[in-house]
């Protein structure tokens, strides 16, 4: 089976995508200090690890592509175009929520996120984004994920994360 040259290319930009990506976070890995820290190991050591990977891996897909393509690859299914109105609705829904965390706290913020992305992922599905009802369903949801989450990182874990109360509960 050949692959058209346009696939070639598409699939090379991909490995040379993750190879860029790789090379920029081993730079910012190199002005991390190397400081031994527990069990010898220093605080860069992790991201000089997942640069490496991602590097190989960008290099190793970039191999696949120019010779012979990405093997047993499945067709592609869905849409030919992506739904912009969708991804504009969970982009919208992580933007909402890295401004507003200091603002309402994180237990609505991360419900507001929730709420905004769930929308935005129904509507990739050719599905109604939802009347009153449901975006009631959904904030109700997001605030029994976030509300544990919030919990456990603050009560348990003793991290401090933004609240609505000084309280330390909402």
């Amino acid at each position: 089976m050949t692959t058209q040259p346009r696939t070639v290319l598409n699939q090379s930009l991909v490995g040379l995508g993750a190879l860029l990506i790789g090379a920029v976070m081993a730079y910012g890995a190199a002005a991390i200090p190397s400081d031994a820290g527990y069990a010898g190991v220093g605080p860069n050591a992790l991201p000089w690890l997942v640069s490496v990977v991602l590097m190989v891996c960008g290099l190793w897909l970039i191999w696949e592509a120019r010779s012979g393509g990405y093997r047993e690859m499945e067709p592609a299914s869905g849409a030919v175009h992506g739904d912009w109105r969708a991804v504009a609705w969970v982009v919208a829904g992580v933007i909402a929520n890295a401004s507003l965390i200091t603002v309402i706290g994180f237990i609505l913020a991360c419900t507001l996120c929730f709420a905004m992305a769930v929308r935005g992922l129904r509507m990739s599905e050719g599905k109604p984004g939802g009347g009153p009802r449901q975006a009631l369903i959904d904030a109700v949801t997001g605030i029994l994920i976030a509300a544990p989450v919030f919990w456990l990182f603050t009560k348990l874990l003793a991290i401090n994360l933004p609240g609505l109360t000084a309280s330390g509960w909402i």
